[in-house]
């Protein structure tokens, strides 16, 4: 039986950022972006469904057979840990999210400068765009972090689960957890208007009552940071828009063109070194891009962006081109994502 707390530390020590646990496939280990294997033994289904399940008490194993799927946290003094286990193919196995202890800076992230000015807006909403696992969430917590040591503001986070622990410096940080303290991300956002905020964090917007709250707060004067899963800025609102009904479209555009302050588009990009760093796409809203928004050219965005330089705006050609002179990625890194931004 493999010892969990022994697993994670290694883990921890190899700089991995996901465990697999799977049956009929070795104990993986996900560094710097690619699978590495670190048990020479395939584990059986028994051994996965008991590495997985030792990690869960007597009432939690009974919800998960119920519900066939079990999400938790665990904290400890050695690190803190987010955890899916699931059935695959009839066989339980987990995937485990190795946390950081602390948030990492915008300095530390190696972050454009623009990205602590959006950090300074006033009001507004600014959205944090990319696909699965590009470091969103890290990204919008060097923001929080930020904000809450430069100014005397107070922050509430609503999140699922929290991922990063704020501790309170200029300003006050109170973070929500989606089922722990609040039922839904709809409902804490709701109350968080009546929290005092001047800033509101939202772990994710995956629906339209959500969305439409987070822009109506954004536009009456609170900063609202939020992540989006999509895979490029002038995708936004086509995807935006996918969750409204038909005849809320124009309402919608109206809100977004009126509180829009900034996009951060990023891609996480294995370098050199064998790390990751994050390439980056950054869009300021401008009077041209509030037009485009309200008249439905969401793919003239890319020319705002690309002639948006002196507003501190960034393509990811220049972002992954810089990279590449740099000697920090190699050329075939540098096509495989520029392919999608020609």
């Amino acid at each position: 039986m493999i010892d969990r707390d022994q697993l994670l530390e290694h883990a921890k020590a190899q700089q991995a950022t996901d465990v697999h646990i799977c049956a009929d496939a070795p104990v993986l280990f996900r560094i710097a972006g690619e699978l590495i294997p670190i048990t020479k033994e395939k584990l059986t289904a028994e051994q996965s469904r008991e590495i997985s399940l030792g990690m869960l008490s007597e009432e939690q194993i009974a919800k998960f057979e119920e519900d066939r799927d079990y999400d938790l946290m665990l904290a400890g003094k050695n690190g803190r840990y987010r955890i899916n286990i699931g059935y695959f193919d009839g066989q339980v196995g987990a995937t485990i999210r190795i946390l950081p202890t602390k948030p990492m800076t915008i300095d530390e992230l190696l972050l454009p400068d623009i990205i602590k000015k959006l950090a300074n807006t006033t009001k507004g909403l600014v959205l944090i765009t990319g696909s699965t696992s590009q470091g969103k969430t890290t990204t919008m917590t060097a923001m929080i972090d930020q904000i809450n040591a430069t100014s005397k503001k107070h922050i509430v986070t609503i999140e699922d689960p929290i991922e990063y622990l704020h501790t309170n410096k200029a300003g006050i940080v109170r973070q929500r957890e989606v089922g722990r303290d609040t039922q839904t991300f709809c409902s804490g956002l709701r109350a968080a208007l009546r929290q005092d905020p001047d800033v509101i964090a939202i772990g994710e917007m995956r629906d339209y009552e959500t969305i439409k709250i987070a822009l109506t707060a954004a536009e009456t004067g609170v900063m609202v940071l939020s992540t989006l899963h999509v895979i490029s800025i002038d995708k936004i609102m086509e995807r935006l828009i996918s969750y409204a009904p038909a005849s809320d479209e124009g309402q919608l555009r109206f809100l977004l063109a009126e509180s829009l302050k900034g996009v951060i588009h990023q891609e996480l990009v294995p370098t050199l070194d064998g790390g990751q760093r994050v390439a980056c796409e950054v869009m300021v809203v401008t009077g041209a891009a509030r037009n485009i928004i309200r008249r439905k050219g969401g793919f003239f965005l890319r020319n705002v962006i690309e002639t948006g330089a002196k507003h501190g705006m960034i393509t990811m050609v220049s972002s992954i081109d810089e990279m590449y002179k740099q000697k920090i990625i190699s050329e075939g890194v540098a096509q495989s994502v520029l392919a999608n931004y020609k």
